[in-house]
């Protein structure tokens, strides 16, 4: 099993003082327990920039909390409301796509990487090319430009932390052997909402139905995905660029409870399972005290009361969208820049009715075969190529829909 650099996946041990933090993306929900872990650290941290997408009020209250040094917002028209929000305070205030990476750039050691969608990816790139620790929660860094993204990292000798609580499972489990005697590493998944399902009673389900997640607190769009599975193809793709994993050393088990998030199985047979009760701030913490360990306010596990942890293997029939996500992984090229973008399409014209359930998988294979047809589908070598591969995956995801509903009416 090939192994990538081991600069990223650890690093030098962090200067004595107070430690220098930016988040980017600190108003959603990967933000904001951040900044409760950051608030309970109390000295130990000094936050350096902060960012939000469009939550300008909300940016403007962090910022004055953390007594920041920068804060930028991603959409230009809520510049001036942040900029009045900051009046007096002496906090720098920029807007648009370059002040997130301007924030990205600024000196901090580590970086949350918590901005959702690819906007996501040049600041965080930003803060890999100066050598910084990140804390990887955005999923397209590695679904577009994976190998870009390992890449870029080892060139800089920066530090890639996994936020995702699947991932920060097995980097903890890997931590019990060498790389070399792992034989597999299997995600868990909690089976969503749906998980029992028949495929019948899955077509006809509604947003509502797929937004009420068992086990987990999170946004619209993961929460539709982990009903589809098809979170956990996406998760593959971030494993196999992160552990450098083949796609036969990945593996996938249901497990409703949602205490084990990861195994990873050695040669001799033993295999080392990281477990905590559902709750972000254990991953979150795990990534912003390494290589040490801190305090964390997440419920403690308590096995006895749980009484009983189940594991089942993913049903192929009623959620597809895991085997296609294999066939995206063993594709490769921008095979998975264009399942991802056409997922997102797919979410959206659910989320609006115009496509039932099912038709979330269907319009992304539809899509995927359609991007393979025109011979699109060669690796980008550079964030402006991911770029276009995932514009142009979302015009055509849009022409795909066009073709299903015309064929239904």
């Amino acid at each position: 099993m090939a192994a990538p650099s081991p600069k990223t996946v650890s690093g030098p041990q962090p200067a004595p003082g107070p430690r220098s933090l930016t988040l980017l993306g600190a108003t959603g929900s990967v933000g904001s327990s951040t900044v409760d872990l950051i608030k309970r650290g109390g000295a130990r941290y000094r936050v350096e920039a902060v960012t939000a997408h469009r939550n300008a009020a909300e940016l403007a209250r962090l910022a004055r909390e953390l007594n920041v040094g920068f804060a930028a917002i991603a959409d230009p028209a809520a510049y001036r409301e942040l900029k009045d929000a900051l009046a007096g305070s002496g906090i720098e205030v920029a807007s648009g796509e370059a002040s997130l990476i301007e924030a990205a750039e600024r000196p901090a050691e580590w970086v949350m990487a918590a901005i959702s969608g690819s906007i996501g990816l040049k600041p965080t790139l930003a803060a890999l090319k100066r050598g910084a620790t990140v804390a990887l929660a955005n999923k397209e860094c590695l679904v577009c430009a994976g190998g870009l993204f390992m890449r870029t990292a080892a060139a800089a000798g920066a530090t890639v932390l996994p936020v995702d609580s699947e991932h920060n499972a097995v980097f903890q489990a890997l931590s019990a052997g060498r790389r070399e005697d792992v034989r597999r590493v299997i995600l868990t998944a909690s089976g969503g909402p749906f998980r029992t399902w028949s495929i019948e009673a899955m077509r006809a389900a509604t947003p509502e139905q797929a937004l009420r997640h068992p086990n987990w607190s999170m946004g619209p769009k993961i929460s539709i995905d982990s009903a589809t599975l098809m979170n956990k193809g996406l998760e593959l793709i971030e494993a196999h660029h992160l552990f450098a994993l083949r796609s036969d050393e990945l593996d996938v088990l249901v497990h409703p409870q949602s205490v084990v998030h990861g195994l990873v199985e050695f040669r001799d047979g033993s295999v080392v399972a990281q477990l905590g009760a559902p709750d972000m701030r254990i991953p979150i913490a795990h990534c912003l005290g390494w290589p040490a360990r801190i305090d964390g306010p997440a419920p403690r596990l308590d096995l006895a009361q749980i009484a009983a942890l189940n594991f089942e293997a993913p049903d192929p029939e009623r959620f597809p969208a895991l085997p296609l996500a294999r066939r995206v992984l063993e594709t490769g090229g921008a095979a998975p820049t264009v399942f991802n973008a056409a997922n997102e399409i797919a979410v959206g014209c659910f989320v609006e009715r115009r496509l039932d359930f099912a038709g979330i998988t269907t319009l992304v294979a539809a899509t995927l075969d359609a991007a393979e047809r025109r011979s699109v589908l060669a690796e980008p070598q550079n964030v402006e190529e991911a770029l276009a591969v995932d514009h142009m995956a979302r015009s055509l995801a849009q022409d795909v829909l066009l073709e299903i509903a015309a064929k239904a009416s």
